[in-house]
């Protein structure tokens, strides 16, 4: 077995003893200026047909100056919350690269906008990994008593990041927030998470990166802006994340003993359209089983599953009971899956 594999016995066999993390509700929020391939081309020196070959983008939401990601995660944050029937979380986690601030996280920040007060809270940065390795943290808080209700929000304000001429990163990347709810249930019924697998792969670190900002070169009046940007290995990290999260994929399916057949849905993150292709091509899944929004959202990092999944709902495609399973990669390198069983949410 994947030593990063967590697997919930009772809610995999069907049992009812167990205590179990179970997906309560489900949100989403984008900022409302939307920015066309139309509006990028002549700034990127490109053409809108090679943008919606080559990522299967169309638009996608930036923010406002005044924006920054706490502001799109208590957008999410209060959707969420109400798909699950107005709980109050005593935990607040966001997944975000893009923080507030490198120092204090974002989370507080989030909790206190919300009226959470006295909620644990903190950030998880695994890039576009975020939410799912948030997902496998709340579950393990849940599951251990520590927190009754989790608020996990996936946030993303990547365009602050991203050089806005560059092709390969400025036609991809959106702006936007998505949150679930989980709470304390019965490992038998739907919405319980049943199954993570996770991993990473350090060598990788350089395929995506902001090089400068942090402790190992920090920002001096002598450092490039240009370092403060990201950057990104396109082919090789096309390569290795069809190739993981297929991997992760067949892993969290043999933890749950369920088939490729079996499953329903499959939300994988939202990078770009050749490589959700190639990734539910990779493990024999039909195109009309595969949740995706990219086209109207982009690339929204940590924010793009749980985004895709809000969207998915509001849209009646989820349906209650469904087999599904999410997975991700992102930089570091990071990955992961999990799998569920969808539930019934408002």
């Amino acid at each position: 077995m994947n030593p990063s594999m967590l697997i919930d016995r009772g809610a995999a066999a069907g049992g009812n003893n167990d205590r179990a993390a179970v997906l309560r509700g489900v949100g989403g929020y984008l900022p409302p200026r939307v920015v066309t391939n139309d509006d990028i081309v002549e700034r990127v020196g490109t053409t809108k047909d090679w943008i919606e070959q080559r990522t299967g983008i169309h638009r996608r939401h930036v923010v406002d100056e005044d924006c920054a990601t706490s502001d799109l995660a208590v957008g999410a944050g209060e959707r969420a919350m109400a798909s699950a029937g107005g709980v109050t979380p005593d935990t607040v986690i966001v997944a975000t690269t893009t923080p507030d601030h490198s120092c204090p996280a974002t989370a507080p920040a989030v909790a206190e906008k919300l009226g959470l007060e006295g909620a644990a809270a903190f950030d998880l940065n695994a890039v576009c990994t975020g939410f799912v390795y948030g997902l496998a943290a709340a579950a393990g808080l849940v599951r251990l008593g520590v927190s009754r209700n989790v608020l996990l929000i996936g946030a993303d304000a990547f365009t602050r990041i991203v050089d806005p001429t560059d092709r390969d990163t400025a036609a991809v990347f959106g702006d936007g927030a998505g949150a679930v709810v989980i709470g304390a249930g019965d490992a038998a019924e739907e919405g319980a998470l049943l199954a993570f697998d996770l991993g990473s792969e350090g060598a990788l670190k350089d395929a995506i990166q902001v090089p400068a900002g942090g402790s190992r070169r920090p920002f001096t009046p002598d450092t490039a802006a240009a370092e403060g940007m990201l950057t990104m290995a396109g082919r090789l990290v096309y390569r290795h994340a069809v190739r993981r999260m297929a991997e992760s994929c067949r892993s969290v399916l043999a933890g749950v003993d369920w088939s490729v057949s079996d499953v329903d849905r499959l939300v994988p993150h939202q990078a770009n359209a050749r490589i959700l292709r190639e990734v539910a091509l990779n493990l024999g899944i039909a195109a009309d089983r595969l949740v995706s929004n990219i086209d109207r959202v982009g690339n929204t990092a940590a924010a793009s599953i749980p985004l895709a999944l809000a969207d998915a709902t509001a849209a009646g495609v989820m349906q209650p009971g469904e087999r599904t399973v999410l997975t991700a990669f992102g930089g570091g390198a990071t990955w992961g899956s999990v799998a569920l069983r969808w539930p019934r949410l408002r």
